[in-house]
C-alpha cells in the first residue's frame, strides 16, 4: 500500500488496519522463532507498512 492510498483512507480504517498489521507481524516473527518462515522479507515489508501508517496518523 503507497503513501498516496494511505492518505485517502480514514483514521478509523487506519488504524483496524494497523491493528490488523501489527497482528500479522506477531504471528510473523512466531514462525521465524519455529523456523516455519519461508519468506523473511515479509517481515520487513509489514514493519514498513506499519510505519507508514503510523506516520499518516501522526499528521493528521
Amino acid at each position: 500500500m503507497r503513501a498516496k492510498e494511505v492518505r485517502e483512507k480514514s483514521t478509523e480504517d487506519l488504524v483496524v488496519k494497523c491493528k490488523e498489521l501489527k497482528e500479522e507481524l506477531f504471528n510473523l516473527k512466531f514462525q521465524l522463532s519455529l523456523g516455519q518462515l519461508t519468506n523473511t522479507a515479509k517481515i520487513r515489508e509489514v514493519r514498513r507498512e506499519i510505519a507508514r501508517i503510523n506516520t499518516i496518523l501522526c499528521e493528521r
